[in-house]
Protein backbone atom coordinates (compact mmCIF):
# COMPACT_ATOMS: atom_id res chain seq x y z
CA UNK A 1 0.00 0.00 0.00
CA UNK A 2 1.56 3.68 -0.89
CA UNK A 3 2.01 6.37 0.98
CA UNK A 4 0.21 9.74 -0.54
CA UNK A 5 1.66 12.59 2.14
CA UNK A 6 3.03 15.39 0.36
CA UNK A 7 6.90 14.94 0.23
CA UNK A 8 9.02 18.33 2.52
CA UNK A 9 11.39 19.32 0.12
CA UNK A 10 13.47 21.14 2.20
CA UNK A 11 15.82 22.25 -0.71
CA UNK A 12 12.98 23.99 -2.22
CA UNK A 13 12.04 25.79 0.19
CA UNK A 14 15.39 27.20 1.55
CA UNK A 15 16.03 28.12 -2.35
CA UNK A 16 12.64 30.30 -2.61
CA UNK A 17 14.02 31.83 0.83
CA UNK A 18 17.37 32.80 -0.35
CA UNK A 19 16.03 34.34 -3.60
CA UNK A 20 13.18 36.75 -1.72
CA UNK A 21 15.85 37.76 0.97
CA UNK A 22 18.13 38.53 -1.93
CA UNK A 23 15.39 40.55 -3.73
CA UNK A 24 14.86 42.52 -0.58
CA UNK A 25 18.03 43.39 -0.13
CA UNK A 26 18.31 44.72 -3.43
CA UNK A 27 15.37 47.01 -2.80
CA UNK A 28 17.13 48.17 -0.19
CA UNK A 29 20.43 48.53 -1.31
CA UNK A 30 19.09 50.33 -4.75
CA UNK A 31 16.92 52.52 -2.40
CA UNK A 32 19.90 53.56 -0.16
CA UNK A 33 21.89 54.39 -3.13
CA UNK A 34 19.64 56.52 -5.06
CA UNK A 35 18.62 58.55 -1.83
CA UNK A 36 22.53 59.28 -0.78
CA UNK A 37 24.31 59.01 -4.58
CA UNK A 38 21.67 60.27 -6.55
CA UNK A 39 19.38 63.16 -4.62
CA UNK A 40 20.04 65.58 -7.26
CA UNK A 41 18.76 63.84 -10.16
CA UNK A 42 15.60 62.24 -8.41
CA UNK A 43 14.92 66.16 -7.12
CA UNK A 44 15.46 67.54 -10.58
CA UNK A 45 13.53 64.58 -12.16
CA UNK A 46 10.59 65.53 -9.82
CA UNK A 47 10.80 69.56 -10.40
CA UNK A 48 10.37 68.70 -14.34
CA UNK A 49 7.22 66.73 -14.18
CA UNK A 50 5.82 70.11 -12.16
CA UNK A 51 7.91 72.83 -14.47
CA UNK A 52 5.72 74.90 -16.15
CA UNK A 53 6.39 77.62 -18.66
CA UNK A 54 4.00 80.45 -18.46
CA UNK A 55 3.39 84.13 -19.98
CA UNK A 56 4.47 86.86 -18.63
CA UNK A 57 1.48 89.63 -19.70
CA UNK A 58 2.46 93.29 -20.70
CA UNK A 59 0.51 95.88 -20.91
CA UNK A 60 -0.04 97.45 -24.21
CA UNK A 61 0.62 101.36 -24.85
CA UNK A 62 -1.53 104.43 -23.58
CA UNK A 63 -2.74 106.81 -26.11
CA UNK A 64 -3.47 110.57 -24.61
CA UNK A 65 -4.62 113.67 -25.86
CA UNK A 66 -1.78 116.36 -26.63
CA UNK A 67 -1.69 117.38 -22.56
CA UNK A 68 -1.35 113.75 -21.45
CA UNK A 69 -4.53 113.26 -20.56
CA UNK A 70 -5.57 109.43 -20.92
CA UNK A 71 -7.88 108.30 -24.11
CA UNK A 72 -6.94 104.87 -24.23
CA UNK A 73 -5.44 102.92 -20.82
CA UNK A 74 -4.58 99.15 -20.46
CA UNK A 75 -6.37 97.90 -17.00
CA UNK A 76 -4.98 94.68 -15.27
CA UNK A 77 -7.98 91.98 -15.35
CA UNK A 78 -8.11 87.81 -14.73
CA UNK A 79 -8.96 85.27 -17.12
CA UNK A 80 -10.10 82.26 -16.02
CA UNK A 81 -8.85 79.30 -16.85
CA UNK A 82 -9.41 75.32 -16.00
CA UNK A 83 -7.70 71.39 -16.87
CA UNK A 84 -10.36 69.88 -17.91
CA UNK A 85 -8.89 66.39 -15.94
CA UNK A 86 -8.86 67.80 -13.15
CA UNK A 87 -12.54 69.96 -13.13
CA UNK A 88 -14.45 67.30 -14.29
CA UNK A 89 -13.86 65.28 -11.07
CA UNK A 90 -15.23 68.11 -9.00
CA UNK A 91 -18.24 69.05 -10.90
CA UNK A 92 -19.92 71.48 -7.82
CA UNK A 93 -16.79 73.06 -7.55
CA UNK A 94 -17.16 73.41 -11.67
CA UNK A 95 -21.03 74.51 -10.95
CA UNK A 96 -19.88 77.28 -8.29
CA UNK A 97 -17.41 78.68 -10.58
CA UNK A 98 -19.91 79.05 -13.65
CA UNK A 99 -22.03 80.75 -11.26
CA UNK A 100 -20.03 83.06 -9.73
CA UNK A 101 -18.55 84.18 -12.85
CA UNK A 102 -22.19 84.46 -14.76
CA UNK A 103 -21.27 81.81 -17.52
CA UNK A 104 -23.75 78.60 -18.56
CA UNK A 105 -23.33 75.81 -16.35
CA UNK A 106 -23.85 73.13 -18.60
CA UNK A 107 -22.57 74.73 -21.94
CA UNK A 108 -19.69 74.81 -19.97
CA UNK A 109 -19.83 71.30 -18.83
CA UNK A 110 -20.13 70.11 -22.11
CA UNK A 111 -17.38 72.45 -23.33
CA UNK A 112 -15.15 70.98 -21.30
CA UNK A 113 -16.19 67.36 -21.81
CA UNK A 114 -15.19 67.82 -25.59
CA UNK A 115 -11.73 68.70 -24.42
CA UNK A 116 -10.66 66.77 -21.99
CA UNK A 117 -7.71 65.33 -23.20
CA UNK A 118 -6.20 69.50 -23.03
CA UNK A 119 -5.07 70.65 -20.25
CA UNK A 120 -5.82 74.56 -20.81
CA UNK A 121 -9.33 75.81 -21.58
CA UNK A 122 -10.52 79.60 -20.86
CA UNK A 123 -13.81 79.73 -18.98
CA UNK A 124 -14.30 83.40 -18.71
CA UNK A 125 -11.86 86.48 -20.44
CA UNK A 126 -11.18 89.25 -18.87
CA UNK A 127 -12.72 89.27 -14.92
CA UNK A 128 -12.15 91.75 -12.52
CA UNK A 129 -9.45 90.60 -10.27
CA UNK A 130 -11.37 90.23 -7.23
CA UNK A 131 -14.35 88.54 -8.76
CA UNK A 132 -12.33 86.03 -10.14
CA UNK A 133 -10.26 85.70 -7.12
CA UNK A 134 -13.77 84.86 -5.14
CA UNK A 135 -14.87 82.70 -8.00
CA UNK A 136 -11.74 80.51 -8.09
CA UNK A 137 -10.83 80.08 -4.30
CA UNK A 138 -11.08 76.55 -3.16
CA UNK A 139 -12.00 74.76 -6.58
CA UNK A 140 -8.78 72.65 -7.62
CA UNK A 141 -8.25 72.74 -11.16
CA UNK A 142 -9.28 76.34 -12.10
CA UNK A 143 -6.99 78.93 -12.68
CA UNK A 144 -6.48 82.71 -13.33
CA UNK A 145 -3.86 84.44 -15.85
CA UNK A 146 -3.40 87.75 -15.58
CA UNK A 147 -4.53 90.00 -18.74
CA UNK A 148 -4.97 93.54 -19.97
CA UNK A 149 -8.08 94.88 -20.55
CA UNK A 150 -8.37 97.77 -23.02
CA UNK A 151 -10.95 101.13 -21.27
CA UNK A 152 -11.39 104.53 -23.03
CA UNK A 153 -12.36 106.94 -20.33
CA UNK A 154 -14.16 109.53 -22.99
CA UNK A 155 -16.47 106.92 -24.30
CA UNK A 156 -18.51 107.74 -27.35
CA UNK A 157 -16.51 111.37 -27.47
CA UNK A 158 -13.40 110.21 -29.25
CA UNK A 159 -14.52 106.97 -30.50
CA UNK A 160 -13.91 107.24 -34.04
CA UNK A 161 -10.75 108.03 -33.63
CA UNK A 162 -8.86 106.20 -31.09
CA UNK A 163 -11.00 103.05 -33.02
CA UNK A 164 -10.57 99.89 -30.19
CA UNK A 165 -8.78 96.75 -29.85
CA UNK A 166 -10.75 92.80 -29.76
CA UNK A 167 -10.43 90.44 -26.73
CA UNK A 168 -6.28 89.82 -27.75
CA UNK A 169 -5.61 93.35 -27.37
CA UNK A 170 -5.14 93.64 -31.73
CA UNK A 171 -5.90 97.41 -32.67
CA UNK A 172 -9.66 96.59 -34.94
CA UNK A 173 -10.54 100.32 -36.08
CA UNK A 174 -8.74 104.01 -35.95
CA UNK A 175 -5.55 104.91 -34.46
CA UNK A 176 -5.63 101.54 -32.25
CA UNK A 177 -5.68 99.64 -36.03
CA UNK A 178 -2.70 102.37 -37.41
CA UNK A 179 -0.47 102.31 -34.62
CA UNK A 180 -0.97 99.29 -33.61
CA UNK A 181 2.96 97.89 -34.04
CA UNK A 182 3.71 100.77 -31.99
CA UNK A 183 1.17 100.10 -29.45
CA UNK A 184 0.96 96.00 -28.65
CA UNK A 185 2.53 94.88 -26.23
CA UNK A 186 4.69 91.47 -26.42
CA UNK A 187 4.48 88.87 -23.90
CA UNK A 188 7.61 87.11 -21.58
CA UNK A 189 7.84 84.17 -20.61
CA UNK A 190 8.64 82.70 -17.09
CA UNK A 191 9.37 79.18 -15.50
CA UNK A 192 7.79 78.38 -12.93
CA UNK A 193 6.76 75.16 -10.19
CA UNK A 194 3.65 74.47 -9.29
CA UNK A 195 2.12 71.92 -7.10
CA UNK A 196 -0.77 69.36 -7.27
CA UNK A 197 -3.35 71.49 -7.41
CA UNK A 198 -1.98 74.04 -9.89
CA UNK A 199 -0.65 76.65 -7.05
CA UNK A 200 2.97 78.55 -8.12
CA UNK A 201 4.91 77.59 -5.45
CA UNK A 202 8.48 78.78 -7.02
CA UNK A 203 9.72 80.78 -9.72
CA UNK A 204 12.37 79.16 -11.63
CA UNK A 205 13.90 81.78 -14.60
CA UNK A 206 12.37 84.56 -17.06
CA UNK A 207 13.25 83.27 -20.50
CA UNK A 208 11.91 85.98 -22.55
CA UNK A 209 11.34 88.95 -20.52
CA UNK A 210 8.16 91.17 -21.31
CA UNK A 211 8.11 94.17 -23.22
CA UNK A 212 4.97 96.92 -22.68
CA UNK A 213 3.61 99.04 -26.16
CA UNK A 214 5.08 102.19 -26.64
CA UNK A 215 3.10 104.94 -25.77
CA UNK A 216 0.94 107.90 -28.16
CA UNK A 217 0.25 110.88 -28.63
CA UNK A 218 -2.21 112.32 -30.67
CA UNK A 219 -3.11 116.08 -31.14
CA UNK A 220 -6.80 116.13 -29.90
CA UNK A 221 -7.14 118.86 -27.53
CA UNK A 222 -10.06 117.14 -24.97
CA UNK A 223 -11.15 119.92 -23.86
CA UNK A 224 -12.08 120.84 -27.28
CA UNK A 225 -13.41 117.78 -28.43
CA UNK A 226 -16.49 117.49 -25.49
CA UNK A 227 -17.35 120.70 -26.19
CA UNK A 228 -17.38 120.02 -30.35
CA UNK A 229 -19.26 116.73 -29.50
CA UNK A 230 -21.71 117.91 -26.97
CA UNK A 231 -22.48 121.07 -29.99
CA UNK A 232 -22.59 118.77 -32.51
CA UNK A 233 -24.82 116.26 -30.75
CA UNK A 234 -27.16 119.39 -29.64
CA UNK A 235 -27.40 120.36 -33.68
CA UNK A 236 -28.53 116.96 -35.19
CA UNK A 237 -31.03 116.81 -32.14
CA UNK A 238 -32.69 120.36 -32.94
CA UNK A 239 -32.75 120.15 -36.27
CA UNK A 240 -33.53 116.38 -36.47
CA UNK A 241 -30.65 115.64 -38.81
CA UNK A 242 -29.02 112.09 -39.88
CA UNK A 243 -25.67 112.34 -38.88
CA UNK A 244 -23.16 114.80 -38.52
CA UNK A 245 -19.26 115.76 -38.36
CA UNK A 246 -16.82 118.79 -37.60
CA UNK A 247 -13.13 119.44 -37.60
CA UNK A 248 -10.84 121.72 -35.20
CA UNK A 249 -7.65 122.28 -37.15
CA UNK A 250 -4.88 124.76 -35.46
CA UNK A 251 -3.87 126.95 -38.47
CA UNK A 252 -0.26 127.16 -37.52
CA UNK A 253 0.60 123.66 -37.61
CA UNK A 254 -2.08 121.20 -39.05
CA UNK A 255 -2.52 119.77 -36.24
CA UNK A 256 -6.37 118.49 -35.87
CA UNK A 257 -7.12 119.77 -32.23
CA UNK A 258 -10.71 118.03 -32.76
CA UNK A 259 -12.73 115.54 -34.86
CA UNK A 260 -16.25 114.53 -34.06
CA UNK A 261 -18.88 112.11 -35.74
CA UNK A 262 -22.49 111.22 -35.03
CA UNK A 263 -23.65 108.92 -34.64
CA UNK A 264 -21.37 107.62 -32.65
CA UNK A 265 -20.55 104.53 -30.06
CA UNK A 266 -19.38 103.59 -27.27
CA UNK A 267 -15.83 101.58 -27.80
CA UNK A 268 -16.02 99.94 -24.02
CA UNK A 269 -19.29 97.95 -24.64
CA UNK A 270 -17.75 95.23 -27.17
CA UNK A 271 -21.72 94.43 -28.83
CA UNK A 272 -23.99 96.36 -31.17
CA UNK A 273 -21.02 98.28 -33.16
CA UNK A 274 -22.67 99.09 -36.01
CA UNK A 275 -20.71 99.93 -39.11
CA UNK A 276 -22.58 103.34 -39.69
CA UNK A 277 -22.11 103.87 -36.03
CA UNK A 278 -17.99 102.58 -36.33
CA UNK A 279 -17.22 105.00 -39.38
CA UNK A 280 -15.25 108.21 -38.32
CA UNK A 281 -17.70 110.69 -41.04
CA UNK A 282 -14.86 113.20 -41.28
CA UNK A 283 -12.64 111.41 -42.61
CA UNK A 284 -14.51 108.23 -44.69
CA UNK A 285 -17.70 110.26 -45.74
CA UNK A 286 -17.70 113.28 -48.94
CA UNK A 287 -20.09 115.42 -49.55
CA UNK A 288 -20.33 118.02 -52.79
CA UNK A 289 -19.67 121.38 -50.73
CA UNK A 290 -21.33 123.93 -52.09
CA UNK A 291 -20.96 127.55 -52.01
CA UNK A 292 -18.17 126.33 -49.23
CA UNK A 293 -16.01 126.03 -52.28
CA UNK A 294 -16.86 130.04 -54.03
CA UNK A 295 -14.23 131.51 -52.13
CA UNK A 296 -11.47 129.36 -54.07
CA UNK A 297 -13.11 129.75 -57.28
CA UNK A 298 -12.39 133.79 -56.44
CA UNK A 299 -9.21 133.26 -55.66
CA UNK A 300 -7.92 130.98 -58.56
CA UNK A 301 -9.27 134.23 -61.28
CA UNK A 302 -7.63 136.65 -58.74
CA UNK A 303 -4.43 134.77 -59.01
CA UNK A 304 -5.02 134.37 -62.64
CA UNK A 305 -5.75 138.32 -62.98
CA UNK A 306 -9.11 137.06 -64.74
CA UNK A 307 -10.87 139.30 -62.73
CA UNK A 308 -9.07 142.05 -60.05
CA UNK A 309 -10.53 143.23 -56.67
CA UNK A 310 -12.56 145.93 -57.98
CA UNK A 311 -14.22 144.33 -60.55
CA UNK A 312 -18.33 143.71 -61.09
CA UNK A 313 -20.04 141.13 -62.56
CA UNK A 314 -23.89 141.92 -63.60
CA UNK A 315 -26.11 138.78 -61.86
CA UNK A 316 -29.03 140.13 -63.38
CA UNK A 317 -32.17 139.17 -63.74
CA UNK A 318 -31.22 136.54 -61.17
CA UNK A 319 -30.04 133.40 -63.44
CA UNK A 320 -28.72 132.51 -66.50
CA UNK A 321 -28.45 129.15 -69.09
CA UNK A 322 -25.46 126.94 -69.33
CA UNK A 323 -26.20 124.26 -72.23
CA UNK A 324 -29.89 124.92 -71.86
CA UNK A 325 -30.08 124.33 -67.90
CA UNK A 326 -30.88 127.20 -65.31
CA UNK A 327 -28.27 128.45 -62.88
CA UNK A 328 -30.06 130.29 -60.08
CA UNK A 329 -29.42 132.61 -57.87
CA UNK A 330 -32.66 133.07 -54.50
CA UNK A 331 -33.08 136.40 -56.21
CA UNK A 332 -31.87 138.89 -58.47
CA UNK A 333 -28.82 140.67 -56.84
CA UNK A 334 -28.28 142.71 -59.64
CA UNK A 335 -24.61 143.81 -60.00
CA UNK A 336 -22.03 142.20 -57.34
CA UNK A 337 -18.64 143.09 -56.94
CA UNK A 338 -16.05 139.73 -55.89
CA UNK A 339 -17.02 140.69 -52.15
CA UNK A 340 -21.09 140.35 -53.09
CA UNK A 341 -20.83 137.00 -54.38
CA UNK A 342 -19.19 135.90 -51.79
CA UNK A 343 -21.24 137.60 -49.44
CA UNK A 344 -24.80 136.85 -51.21
CA UNK A 345 -23.51 133.59 -51.94
CA UNK A 346 -24.58 134.14 -55.73
CA UNK A 347 -24.52 130.76 -57.98
CA UNK A 348 -24.42 133.33 -61.26
CA UNK A 349 -22.04 135.06 -60.09
CA UNK A 350 -19.86 132.24 -59.19
CA UNK A 351 -20.63 130.89 -62.09
CA UNK A 352 -19.57 133.80 -64.68
CA UNK A 353 -16.03 134.15 -62.84
CA UNK A 354 -15.62 129.90 -62.77
CA UNK A 355 -15.95 130.59 -67.18
CA UNK A 356 -13.73 132.94 -67.61
CA UNK A 357 -11.40 130.81 -66.66
CA UNK A 358 -9.63 127.71 -69.21
CA UNK A 359 -11.36 124.39 -67.71
CA UNK A 360 -7.63 122.84 -67.16
CA UNK A 361 -7.14 126.75 -64.85
CA UNK A 362 -9.97 125.91 -63.01
CA UNK A 363 -9.13 122.08 -62.30
CA UNK A 364 -5.44 122.76 -61.70
CA UNK A 365 -6.41 125.51 -58.75
CA UNK A 366 -8.83 123.37 -57.05
CA UNK A 367 -6.54 120.18 -57.29
CA UNK A 368 -3.46 122.36 -55.59
CA UNK A 369 -6.33 123.61 -53.13
CA UNK A 370 -6.51 119.90 -51.77
CA UNK A 371 -9.85 118.91 -53.54
CA UNK A 372 -9.62 115.34 -54.50
CA UNK A 373 -6.54 114.68 -53.28
CA UNK A 374 -5.67 112.75 -49.55
CA UNK A 375 -6.58 114.44 -46.90
CA UNK A 376 -2.79 113.94 -45.09
CA UNK A 377 -3.83 111.09 -42.60
CA UNK A 378 -3.17 107.65 -42.97
CA UNK A 379 -6.81 106.31 -41.69
CA UNK A 380 -9.02 103.19 -42.66
CA UNK A 381 -10.97 103.89 -45.39
CA UNK A 382 -10.08 107.32 -45.60
CA UNK A 383 -11.50 109.02 -49.10
CA UNK A 384 -9.79 111.18 -51.37
CA UNK A 385 -13.25 112.55 -52.59
CA UNK A 386 -14.15 113.09 -56.40
CA UNK A 387 -13.03 115.29 -58.72
CA UNK A 388 -13.20 114.40 -62.29
CA UNK A 389 -10.52 115.76 -64.69
CA UNK A 390 -11.51 118.67 -66.71
CA UNK A 391 -11.17 116.62 -70.08
CA UNK A 392 -14.36 114.87 -69.08
CA UNK A 393 -16.18 118.45 -67.74
CA UNK A 394 -19.11 119.83 -70.18
CA UNK A 395 -19.93 123.06 -70.19
CA UNK A 396 -22.59 122.59 -67.29
CA UNK A 397 -20.03 121.09 -65.28
CA UNK A 398 -17.77 123.67 -65.84
CA UNK A 399 -19.86 126.35 -64.03
CA UNK A 400 -21.55 124.29 -61.78
CA UNK A 401 -17.99 123.50 -60.12
CA UNK A 402 -18.08 127.62 -59.30
CA UNK A 403 -20.30 126.65 -56.06
CA UNK A 404 -19.30 122.99 -54.99
CA UNK A 405 -21.52 120.60 -57.28
CA UNK A 406 -19.96 118.04 -59.52
CA UNK A 407 -16.74 117.54 -57.11
CA UNK A 408 -17.10 116.67 -53.28
CA UNK A 409 -14.98 116.16 -50.30
CA UNK A 410 -14.65 115.27 -47.05
CA UNK A 411 -15.25 117.09 -43.88
CA UNK A 412 -11.58 117.12 -42.89
CA UNK A 413 -10.49 117.77 -46.57
CA UNK A 414 -12.74 120.94 -47.08
CA UNK A 415 -11.30 121.74 -42.91
CA UNK A 416 -7.59 121.33 -44.96
CA UNK A 417 -8.51 123.67 -47.81
CA UNK A 418 -9.41 126.43 -45.77
CA UNK A 419 -5.94 126.75 -44.37
CA UNK A 420 -4.64 128.08 -47.41
CA UNK A 421 -6.68 131.42 -46.53
CA UNK A 422 -5.23 130.75 -42.71
CA UNK A 423 -1.90 130.74 -43.52
CA UNK A 424 -0.93 133.03 -46.46
CA UNK A 425 -1.84 131.02 -49.40
CA UNK A 426 0.28 127.71 -48.45
CA UNK A 427 -1.09 124.57 -47.77
CA UNK A 428 0.13 122.06 -45.30
CA UNK A 429 -0.42 118.40 -44.00
CA UNK A 430 -2.44 117.64 -41.49
CA UNK A 431 -2.12 115.51 -38.27
CA UNK A 432 -3.60 113.73 -35.53
CA UNK A 433 -0.40 113.47 -33.46
CA UNK A 434 1.34 116.02 -31.42
CA UNK A 435 4.20 117.43 -33.53
CA UNK A 436 7.08 118.84 -32.54
CA UNK A 437 8.16 120.81 -35.33
CA UNK A 438 6.60 122.75 -38.05
CA UNK A 439 5.30 120.58 -41.34
CA UNK A 440 6.45 121.39 -44.86
CA UNK A 441 4.05 123.65 -46.19
CA UNK A 442 3.67 124.32 -50.34
CA UNK A 443 2.33 127.72 -51.86
CA UNK A 444 -0.67 127.14 -53.74
CA UNK A 445 -1.96 130.44 -54.00
CA UNK A 446 -0.25 134.40 -53.84
CA UNK A 447 -0.31 135.60 -50.49
CA UNK A 448 -2.65 138.65 -51.42
CA UNK A 449 -4.74 136.69 -52.88
CA UNK A 450 -5.33 135.00 -49.90
CA UNK A 451 -5.58 137.87 -47.68
CA UNK A 452 -7.85 139.48 -50.28
CA UNK A 453 -10.23 136.49 -50.22
CA UNK A 454 -10.19 135.88 -46.13
CA UNK A 455 -11.31 139.48 -45.68
CA UNK A 456 -14.12 138.61 -47.88
CA UNK A 457 -15.33 136.16 -46.03
CA UNK A 458 -15.54 138.43 -43.22
CA UNK A 459 -18.40 139.86 -44.90
CA UNK A 460 -19.91 136.96 -44.90
CA UNK A 461 -20.25 136.89 -41.35
CA UNK A 462 -21.56 140.73 -41.21
CA UNK A 463 -24.25 142.00 -40.72
CA UNK A 464 -25.51 141.55 -45.04
CA UNK A 465 -23.83 138.03 -45.12
CA UNK A 466 -24.88 134.82 -44.82
CA UNK A 467 -23.59 133.59 -41.86
CA UNK A 468 -24.69 136.30 -38.80
CA UNK A 469 -24.43 133.54 -36.52
CA UNK A 470 -21.38 132.45 -37.01
CA UNK A 471 -20.48 135.88 -35.60
CA UNK A 472 -18.02 135.43 -31.99
CA UNK A 473 -18.43 138.85 -30.50
CA UNK A 474 -15.16 140.41 -30.20
CA UNK A 475 -13.09 138.48 -32.69
CA UNK A 476 -13.01 139.08 -36.64
CA UNK A 477 -14.40 135.83 -37.91
CA UNK A 478 -14.36 134.95 -41.72
CA UNK A 479 -16.16 131.56 -43.39
CA UNK A 480 -18.71 130.88 -45.83
CA UNK A 481 -21.86 128.49 -46.07
CA UNK A 482 -23.00 126.01 -48.08
CA UNK A 483 -26.74 124.56 -48.35
CA UNK A 484 -26.62 121.74 -51.27
CA UNK A 485 -29.18 119.47 -52.47
CA UNK A 486 -28.27 115.53 -51.75
CA UNK A 487 -28.00 114.05 -54.86
CA UNK A 488 -29.66 110.54 -56.42
CA UNK A 489 -29.72 108.24 -59.00
CA UNK A 490 -30.72 110.06 -62.00
CA UNK A 491 -30.40 113.72 -60.28
CA UNK A 492 -30.88 115.75 -56.97
CA UNK A 493 -33.50 115.61 -54.57
CA UNK A 494 -35.77 118.09 -53.32
CA UNK A 495 -36.13 119.18 -49.46
CA UNK A 496 -33.13 117.02 -48.61
CA UNK A 497 -30.07 118.76 -48.17
CA UNK A 498 -26.18 118.79 -46.43
CA UNK A 499 -26.08 122.20 -44.14
CA UNK A 500 -21.90 123.36 -44.34
CA UNK A 501 -20.04 125.89 -43.15
CA UNK A 502 -16.54 126.88 -43.08
CA UNK A 503 -14.68 129.22 -41.05
CA UNK A 504 -11.09 130.84 -40.24
CA UNK A 505 -10.90 133.20 -36.44
CA UNK A 506 -9.54 135.51 -35.85
CA UNK A 507 -8.70 137.20 -39.22
CA UNK A 508 -5.99 139.41 -38.21
CA UNK A 509 -3.89 136.68 -37.11
CA UNK A 510 -5.59 132.94 -38.05
CA UNK A 511 -5.39 130.47 -35.30
CA UNK A 512 -8.00 127.84 -35.50
CA UNK A 513 -10.15 126.52 -38.36
CA UNK A 514 -13.25 124.48 -37.99
CA UNK A 515 -15.44 123.12 -40.90
CA UNK A 516 -19.17 121.39 -39.92
CA UNK A 517 -21.18 119.18 -41.83
CA UNK A 518 -24.69 118.25 -40.67
CA UNK A 519 -26.62 115.77 -43.10
CA UNK A 520 -30.29 115.92 -43.58
CA UNK A 521 -31.52 118.57 -41.24
CA UNK A 522 -35.48 117.94 -41.03
CA UNK A 523 -36.44 120.90 -38.67
CA UNK A 524 -36.02 124.33 -37.77
CA UNK A 525 -34.47 125.28 -41.12
CA UNK A 526 -31.81 123.61 -43.66
CA UNK A 527 -29.33 126.44 -44.52
CA UNK A 528 -25.94 126.17 -43.62
CA UNK A 529 -25.76 129.52 -41.99
CA UNK A 530 -28.91 128.50 -39.60
CA UNK A 531 -27.92 124.70 -38.92
CA UNK A 532 -23.97 125.02 -39.09
CA UNK A 533 -23.05 128.06 -38.89
CA UNK A 534 -24.10 128.07 -34.62
CA UNK A 535 -22.15 124.97 -34.33
CA UNK A 536 -18.71 126.86 -35.42
CA UNK A 537 -19.59 130.18 -33.04
CA UNK A 538 -20.96 127.67 -30.07
CA UNK A 539 -17.42 125.66 -30.16
CA UNK A 540 -15.04 128.22 -30.93
CA UNK A 541 -16.65 130.66 -28.67
CA UNK A 542 -15.47 128.46 -26.10
CA UNK A 543 -11.98 127.17 -27.99
CA UNK A 544 -10.31 131.35 -27.91
CA UNK A 545 -11.14 131.51 -24.68
CA UNK A 546 -9.61 127.74 -23.36
CA UNK A 547 -6.48 129.40 -25.75
CA UNK A 548 -6.15 132.19 -24.06
CA UNK A 549 -6.16 133.78 -27.88
CA UNK A 550 -6.84 137.58 -27.55
CA UNK A 551 -9.74 139.18 -29.44
CA UNK A 552 -9.18 141.32 -32.42
CA UNK A 553 -12.34 143.28 -32.55
CA UNK A 554 -12.61 145.28 -29.82
CA UNK A 555 -14.39 148.00 -31.24
CA UNK A 556 -17.25 146.33 -33.12
CA UNK A 557 -17.75 144.68 -29.48
CA UNK A 558 -17.88 148.40 -27.83
CA UNK A 559 -19.78 149.37 -30.19
CA UNK A 560 -22.47 146.43 -29.51
CA UNK A 561 -22.31 147.66 -26.03
CA UNK A 562 -22.87 151.05 -26.04
CA UNK A 563 -25.98 150.60 -28.79
CA UNK A 564 -27.43 147.99 -26.19
CA UNK A 565 -26.96 150.16 -22.87
CA UNK A 566 -24.20 147.89 -20.74
CA UNK A 567 -21.31 150.88 -21.54
CA UNK A 568 -23.00 154.73 -20.92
Amino acid sequence: MKNNSPVFYAGRHYFVLVVLVLLFASLVGRSAWLQIYNQEFLLDEGSQRQLRTIQTPAYRGTITDRFGTPLAISTPVDSVWVNPQLVLLDQDGLKKVTKSLGVNYKNTLNRLKQRANKEFVFIKRRVEPELAQKAVQGVDGVYLQREYNRFYPAGEVVSHVLGFTDIDNVGREGLELIYQDWLKAKAGKRQILRNRKGDVVENISQVVAARSGKDLQTSIDMRLQYITYRSLAKAIRHHDATSGSAVILDALSGEILAIANLPSYNPNQRKNKSAAARRNRAVTDVFEPGSTIKPFTIAAALDRKTFSKKSVINTAPGYMKVSGYPIRDFRNYGSLDLAGILRKSSNVGASKVALSMKPEQLWQAFKDYGFGEPSGISFPASSSGYFSHYSDWQPLDHATMAFGYGVSASTLQLARSYSVFANNGEIQPVSLLKLDEPQQTTRVMKPATAKMVLNMMEQVVGPKGTAQQAAIEGYRVAGKTGTVKKSAAGGYLENTYTSVFAGIVPVSNPRLIMAVMIDEPKMNGYYGGQVAAPVFKDVLTHALRLMNISPDNLTASLQVAKSTGQIL
